[in-house]
């Protein structure tokens, strides 16, 4: 079945070159390919800011902590042990340090056709091979996916009430096939395509393991922070499109979200319809008030990244809670709800730590836990202010 395609390219052909164009989300398109075939566009979404359904609602714990994807582990049995207990809403790891084929480009390309991996998950593209219409096969049994089986194995005998897990979205990986050799017309296509054929496996899979818990499912995009860069290889509106469509893959059964660790665009985050956003905190969100403001106005969650992985660790919680404090003042003085900023609030560590040590590891969600019960009991004491 031919999926529905971009209408037209501008400069898709080189390396540096950049992809525009015109998604096709017509009624009969997408009556043709009932399935995950089809690109969806943002605008059949998200509209003028308002999500036109939302499917999943959780009845999440105010300030409750959840990791984000890696762990530093080579045994995968105690990275599951250790995520089963680290948060309050237990998350799936991935272990780079395990397997390089963990790593999220080298786990996101498993199946594709044209694309192999190197020892030590370098990609290597065959474009006689790479086809935006071949199936994509996601095989759970791979070595990829270790971090996932046994994290199931050890909580099916007594599961949670919520899970959260992330994979890698169709822009990042699409820029890892831009880097790799693979040209612009085949990189996104086959990035986005891949990503939905796996991002589905996986919720069944865990739904199958795990019946009756509820998922929060992670779209992890770090190149979206430099969508807006000058010779950036995609448009933002296509790169928005793009998560959309591994977002509407999410919607009809899990909470679905969308996380950049680095310093994005709170527009172009929030223009992809997630339900849930996992940024790091830092000043540069309270410019983005007008935005966060409406999103936490229609029910939204924000999953702060209070806990820095990218330096040196603080000793103790007072930093990284005065960030989160400070941030949360300046939004509120921008016009954001502050009963909402804690009560529709989730906190991880800033990024995943699979490039540190397991101590460092430990040390993060020790400080994740202090702000999680602090965000806590603001939330609790914030109803009993405003009488919720």
């Amino acid at each position: 079945m031919r999926p529905c395609v971009v209408e037209e390219f501008d400069g898709a052909e080189a390396s540096g070159g950049v992809i525009s164009g015109v998604v096709d989300t017509s009624p009969a398109c997408l009556a043709n390919h009932p399935d995950d075939d089809s690109w969806i566009s943002a605008t059949e979404w998200y509209d003028k800011g308002e999500r036109r359904t939302r499917n999943v609602k959780l009845d999440l714990v105010a300030g409750a902590s959840m990791g984000v994807g890696s762990l530093p582990h080579r045994d995968a049995v105690r990275a599951g042990e250790f995520a089963l207990h680290a948060t309050a809403i237990p998350t799936i790891p991935s272990l780079p340090h395990r397997s390089p084929a963990e790593g999220m480009i080298a786990q996101a390309v498993v199946g594709i056709d044209g694309i192999g991996l190197g020892q030590y998950g370098s990609l290597r593209v065959d474009l006689d091979a790479l086809d935006p219409e071949a199936p994509v096969i996601t095989d759970l049994r791979h070595d990829a996916f270790m971090g996932l089986r046994t994290f199931l194995d050890l909580m099916a005998p007594n599961p949670p009430k919520t899970v959260k897990w992330q994979f890698t979205g169709p822009v990042t990986l699409g820029t890892a096939l831009l880097r790799a050799g693979a040209p612009a017309r085949l990189a996104f296509p086959v990035a986005v395509r891949a990503v939905k054929r796996h991002v589905l496996a996986i919720l069944e899979e865990v739904a199958r393991r795990l019946p009756g818990v509820d998922q929060i499912v992670v779209i992890d995009e770090p190149d979206l922070a430099s969508v807006s860069e000058p010779g950036f290889a995609l448009a933002p509106d296509l790169a928005v499109d793009l998560i959309s469509a591994a977002l509407a893959v999410v919607e009809p059964v899990a909470l679905a979200g969308v996380h950049c660790c680095h310093d994005v665009d709170i527009a172009t985050l929030l223009a992809a319809g997630p339900d849930l956003i996992s940024v790091p905190v830092g000043p540069s969100l309270a410019s983005g008030a007008g935005y966060l403001a409406p999103f936490l106005d229609r029910g939204g969650t924000i999953a702060w990244g209070a806990v820095a992985t990218d330096g040196p660790i603080p000793s103790s919680v007072e930093r990284p809670w005065r960030r989160l404090a400070e941030l949360w003042c300046g939004l509120v003085n921008a016009g954001c709800d502050p009963a909402a900023l804690r009560t529709q609030s989730l906190i991880t560590p800033a990024c995943g730590l699979g490039l540190h040590s397991v101590a460092v590891a430990e040390r993060v969600f020790d400080l994740v836990d202090q702000i999680s019960a602090r965000v806590g009991d603001q939330a609790a004491a914030t109803r009993i202010t405003f009488g919720a």
